[in-house]
């Protein structure tokens, strides 16, 4: 039996090679998968999934994973506290949904990225996905639950079946950190109020000076009407268009001529447009402009900016706010304002920029800028996809770039030299000499029971000198450290061990002690 296994595992070794070699010679669809029908069938004959006992494993994480340090998820977790308070402020309540999806519940919904959705096998009759990311699944469950307001966050992992470049930041499972409000409302006060939710993240994080750029999807379309492209064709101008922030107007036009179909003089009439940007001026300029005002939806979509531009300003956000033809978003469900925060580029800063797509994707960028970090908009008929009766639910949401900013304050971090303190200990229970493990115990028990954080060593007898280092190694503000003479006398010493100055304290006040010590 052992010959045979060894034998299948040869063939299986032989064949997948050969269906590596099929794929890297880009050999036709149905060559593929007769070939992989085969490796799928010896592998089928080692009657399981037993790894034979003399396999050697690779240790890496998949492509386009990473594993986080305790030091690095003290920062990333420091930076998720300070976002949730933000939208706890704005009345935000968690909520989350499950890491795949049925596949039908995510397909059609993200234009020419829909390819990157990572597939599962049939589980049980059920043909499922990987999440995409979290607002689709926020329309399924609006939808489902028959919701019809709700100002939600949700903070989870996605995936996306990308090619990753580690080196700047780009994975196949990364973080998306959103907030979304639901509801029929006035125009543009939740739009406002997510374009304010983006500044002050960004503000709270202090991760450098930054411009959310503003636009309107009706604007686009509109603009695109007056300037002739058909109406079939909008979306994947659209699409085109979003490519602007990271490759040069040449490049984009060439795209859409050739690839796109475009006539080469209504792309130079969108060119001419989408390199304007400025404030308030600028919209009355395009109010004036006749090719856009003969077109409704661009009429509407400037009226809309118009508005949006006002509360922006009650915001305190003038300066923080720029009106960008060139912002397109490409996802295909949003349906009026787009908006999306970028880092400046600091000055002497001689990084190679780069820019974060929606929420952890990253590619190289031109200009003063160094990347988005957050971006979203308003999409007000992707719940109405999921209803039986299509009914609407109009949403607007952000959400915000945390692997990008994640990637940005472990530059500083690593720069500075500084450490962080990866754990919450108050204090640390030590012995002076041999024989107090017991009493260590006791005393652990006493604080546990009082709600601090402590911890002691795993030894029955460890070195004093050993113990004091941990606490200076792991930044542990305080040590109680036992005698013998101090326990007869129903006291022990309380050592704060920046200073090294030790006083002592008797065991019934010992928590309360400890706790006056922290809030100084």
């Amino acid at each position: 039996m052992s010959d045979t296994r060894e034998q299948i595992l040869e063939q299986i070794k032989e064949q997948g090679e050969l269906v590596r070699q099929l794929k890297a010679s880009k050999e036709s669809k149905e060559k593929i998968d007769e070939e992989v029908s085969r490796l799928l069938a010896l592998k089928a004959k080692l009657g399981g999934d037993a790894a034979p006992a003399n396999q050697k494993f690779t240790l890496k994480t998949p492509k386009g994973t990473r594993d986080y340090a305790p030091q690095q998820m003290t920062l990333r977790q420091g930076v998720l506290d300070k976002i949730v308070q933000v939208f706890k402020r704005h009345g935000g309540e968690a909520i989350d949904t499950p890491v795949f999806e049925l596949k039908e519940v995510l397909t059609g919904k993200y234009g020419e990225d829909s390819k990157l959705i990572y597939d599962l096998k049939d589980q049980g009759g059920e043909i499922l996905s990987m999440r995409y990311d979290l607002t689709v699944p926020l329309a399924r469950y609006l939808a489902m639950n028959k919701i019809s307001s709700i100002k939600r966050y949700h903070i989870a992992k996605v995936y996306r079946r990308d090619n990753p470049a580690m080196t700047r930041g780009r994975y196949r499972e990364f973080y998306q950190c959103d907030f979304d409000i639901a509801g029929t409302y006035d125009p543009m006060l939740a739009d406002a109020e997510c374009v304010k939710i983006v500044a002050e993240v960004l503000d709270t994080l202090d991760i450098g000076d930054y411009v959310i750029k503003l636009n309107h999807r009706q604007l686009l379309d509109g603009m695109f009407e007056a300037c002739g492209v058909p109406p079939n064709n909008f979306r994947a101008i659209c699409s085109a268009v979003d490519k602007l922030d990271k490759s040069p107007w040449a490049e984009v036009r060439k795209e859409m001529v050739e690839e796109k179909g475009l006539d080469g003089a209504t792309a130079d009439r969108i060119g001419e447009y989408v390199r304007l940007s400025g404030g308030a001026e600028l919209v009355e300029q395009l109010l004036a402009d006749p090719k856009l005002k003969a077109v409704p939806n661009a009429v509407k979509g400037l009226e809309g900016m118009q508005l949006l531009l006002k509360y922006c300003s009650l915001f305190g956000l003038e300066q923080r706010v720029s009106f960008d033809l060139s912002l397109a978003r490409g996802l295909d469900y949003y349906t009026g304002v787009i908006y999306e925060g970028v880092l400046k580029a600091e000055p002497g800063s001689t990084g190679s920029p780069v820019k974060t797509l929606q929420n952890g994707d990253q590619a190289p960028e031109q200009g003063g800028t160094v990347g988005s970090v957050a971006g979203g908009g308003r999409y007000d008929n992707l719940v109405g996809m999921f209803d039986p009766r299509g009914k609407a639910v109009p949403c607007v949401g952000v959400s915000i770039g945390v692997e990008r900013i994640f990637s940005v304050l472990e530059a500083k971090f690593a720069a500075s030299k500084v450490k962080l303190r990866t754990n919450d200990v108050e204090v640390y229970v030590a012995s002076a000499h041999k024989g107090l493990h017991e009493q260590r115990l006791r005393v652990l028990n006493q604080l546990w029971d009082a709600g601090i954080k402590a911890e002691h060593s795993y030894k029955v007898n460890p070195k004093l000198l050993v113990q004091l280092q941990h606490c200076e190694e792991h930044q542990i503000p305080l040590a109680i450290v036992l005698g013998d003479a101090e326990l007869a006398q129903g006291i022990v010493k309380l050592r704060e061990v920046r200073t090294r100055q030790e006083s002592n304290v008797t065991l019934a006040e010992l928590p309360a002690e400890i706790r006056r010590r922290l809030q100084e």
